[in-house]
């Protein structure tokens, strides 16, 4: 016992000093490792991605995930129950040259005509979805009426319930449709598309959306349909053989 308090007494002053020097150290090297990690976190900010960031993503790819498989579907039922597909030979974008102010909502001059392959007939969209079809050519460009247009007929179905009818133009963003059944289902909201008996455009081409329904209309309800195609803001449309 002597032994170790003598120990003590000469060499404790020096385990005291070798305790708080080890005691600092660790916290230098803390302090340290927290600057460090400051300094990081400062310039790598701007290139990181947020949480709500990541999640957007990752909510974008699962949409598009499911859009490839319903089409996926889509294609598969359509070979199994025979039903007709959309035949599309070619496409190409055109700028729109031309609109007059009396008949904005009528028709467009496109600027792009028979030197580039252009018909008449031929299918005309937008970013959204139908704007019409081509119905004269020039050499190198070409008048399309917009289904906008009140003269504009187009067969079209509801997406949620295939329930029939058919689309007139209201000259504007809208149009009115005209259903072949009586007790159809349709709602505020529905999507509508072209029809698969449309003789003039492919099936399942976006339309517009149910603005609303006129279910005391005779003899059949109407609907106003609103554009889902921007028609009066349009600066390219996208042309196609049919």
């Amino acid at each position: 016992m002597a032994q170790i308090q003598k120990w003590w007494l000469r060499y404790g002053w020096q385990l005291g000093l070798v305790c708080v020097g080890i005691y600092f150290a660790l916290m230098l090297r803390l302090q340290h490792s927290m600057v460090i990690s400051e300094v990081y976190e400062f310039f790598s900010r701007p290139f990181q991605v947020s949480r709500p960031e990541l999640l957007e993503n990752a909510r974008i790819q699962e949409l598009q995930y499911r859009i490839t498989e319903l089409e996926n579907q889509n294609a598969k039922l359509q070979q199994i129950l025979n039903l007709p597909q959309s035949k599309i030979n070619s496409t190409q974008w055109a700028p729109i040259i031309g609109r007059s102010g009396d008949a904005w909502w009528q028709e467009v001059l496109i600027g792009k005509g028979k030197n580039q392959g252009i018909s008449i007939g031929d299918l005309v969209e937008g970013e959204g979805g139908l704007v019409g079809r081509v119905i004269n050519v020039g050499e190198s460009s070409s008048q399309v009426l917009l289904i906008s247009d009140s003269s504009s007929q187009v067969g079209i179905m509801v997406s949620r319930s295939r329930v029939m009818g058919i689309l007139r133009g209201k000259n504007q963003g809208t149009g009115i449709v005209e259903f072949f059944v009586r007790d159809g289902d349709v709602k505020t909201g529905d999507i509508v598309v072209t029809s698969p008996m449309s003789s003039l455009f492919p099936p399942g081409i976006p339309v517009g959306k149910v603005r609303s329904v006129d279910i005391n209309k005779q003899p059949a309800p109407e609907a106003v349909v609103e554009f889902l195609a921007p028609l009066g803001l349009l600066e390219y449309v996208r042309v196609s053989k049919l």
